[in-house]
């Protein structure tokens, strides 16, 4: 019990003994037994409202992510279903200049090892 052994157990109940004395020792007692008591209730109450909050936390976590996976795969079946055939052109173009940028960057490479 918080590393104390016998003797010091023994010495404190001698101390409390002397400075209460005997009339007013168990009084004493059970207080200190009813406020470890009402102190180990509300830190268990404590406990379980912080894990059904966590629990109420992560389940409207999941339902919003599981509404954002069904927003995001309806936005993708949608979007190719209602895209237009003019961004099609526009797509190709921007892809074809991401692959010229590609291609400057390896040349710039190359450059680099050929000239040490």
């Amino acid at each position: 019990m918080f590393g104390l052994g016998l003797p010091e157990i023994l010495v404190i109940f001698v101390i409390a003994l002397i400075v209460f004395g005997p009339k007013k020792l168990p009084d004493l007692g059970r207080s200190i037994g009813r406020a470890m008591a009402e102190f180990k209730k509300a830190s268990d109450e404590f406990q379980e409202t912080v894990k059904s909050e966590m629990k109420e936390v992560e389940k409207t976590v999941q339902v919003d992510e599981l509404k954002k996976i069904g927003q995001d795969v309806n936005l993708n079946s949608d979007d190719k279903a209602q895209e237009p055939a003019e961004t099609a052109p526009v797509v190709q173009e921007q892809e074809q200049e991401k692959e010229k940028e590609k291609d400057k960057e390896e040349e710039k490479k190359e450059n680099m090892h050929d000239k040490v």
